[in-house]
């Protein structure tokens, strides 16, 4: 049988899981575990950069992993764990240090982002965040990794960074690509028209897959609308058609076509139009919400996912590192 390809990709332990995350990298992942050898990790290290309090760590980490397997990642199939479970990612993250410049790593985006949002804090985790980034990729030897348009200079880097040692020490690492399935990444509009549903801007204007059936409804129906079409077949507002945009996530094909079709014939209520939607949200998140609930009541089902997956990480990470310390010459007998 032929090896199936490594996939890694991980997700930051900060704030609540929203519809975006979902639509944009969760739903993708649970495709991915039937084809590909999938190596799923929480970011915690990584959130220390931006979040030093780790007062909230704790229970952001557990809910990550309840809803990921509510959402219907296998922990049978894929390796779900930790990053600050896996040490030999922090030796690997040394090494690649010594490889890395200051100048390029000033140069990023995020990096500049993040200065900007924290001038307080810019410590030396968030300059050399796409170095550690680059370690949990490689450290698996991953092919693929499932990104966004923001983290693709990141990607980009990690390539640099493994190709920088391949040709220093010899061949270790693949080159990892950016995955997707072909189609254009869903970005999911935020509920307020402006951008896309986020973990921290604008909290009303977002769904959170933790939201209870109440909160949905009142979320959805404060979304921006106007007092309708003022002639047939006229082009839809960016704010209306975000809400159709939503509609095509949850809701079945034919209500789409009933709404449209009142919107081009100018008798659209949107007030039937969001209740519609709002109670098509409730039916999709309130599975995924109280399946989540039930996991991260059960502490001890919690602890055993998260050690097999650790175990299957660490069993990849020794592997490499092996290579990894022969090439670089620090084994000295």
């Amino acid at each position: 049988m032929a090896k199936k390809e490594i996939v890694m990709s991980g997700i930051r332990p900060t704030g609540f899981l929203h519809l975006g995350n979902y639509f944009g990298a969760m739903r993708n992942y649970v495709r991915m575990q039937e084809d590909f050898d999938c190596y799923f990790m929480v970011a915690d290290l990584h959130s220390l950069t931006t979040h030093p309090d780790t007062k909230e760590l704790r229970n952001n980490v557990k809910r990550v992993f309840a809803e990921n397997i509510a959402c219907g990642l296998d922990p049978q199939k894929v390796a779900l764990y930790c990053q600050s479970h896996i040490v030999e990612t922090s030796e690997l993250y040394l090494y690649l240090n010594m490889m890395a410049y200051k100048g390029e790593l000033e140069k990023t985006t995020t990096f500049k982002d993040k200065v900007r949002l924290q001038p307080d804090n810019v410590n030396a985790g968030l300059l050399t965040y796409p170095v550690l980034q680059t370690a949990d990729i490689i450290l698996h030897r991953a092919k693929y990794v499932p990104v966004g348009k923001d983290q693709e200079q990141h990607l980009e880097m990690a390539r640099n960074f493994a190709n920088r040692f391949n040709h220093r020490y010899g061949e270790v690492f693949p080159e990892p690509v950016a995955f997707n399935f072909g189609q254009d990444l869903i970005k999911v509009p935020s509920l307020d028209g402006a951008g896309k549903m986020s973990k921290s801007e604008n909290q009303n204007a977002t769904l959170y897959l933790a939201d209870e059936n109440d909160v949905i409804r009142k979320k959805v129906m404060k979304a921006k609308t106007d007092s309708g079409p003022t002639e047939p077949n006229m082009p839809k507002p960016d704010y209306i058609e975000n809400i159709f945009n939503l509609m095509k996530l949850v809701c079945a094909p034919d209500v789409i076509a009933k709404f449209e079709a009142d919107y081009n014939g100018c008798t659209i209520r949107y007030g039937d139009l969001k209740k519609q939607l709002a109670e098509d949200m409730v039916q999709f998140i309130s599975p995924i919400r109280e399946k989540a609930q039930q996991i991260m009541n059960d502490e001890n089902y919690l602890k055993q996912i998260m050690e097999m997956g650790a175990e299957k990480a660490r069993a990849s990470a020794t592997t490499t590192m092996a290579r990894v310390r022969n090439a670089l010459g620090l084994n000295y007998f």
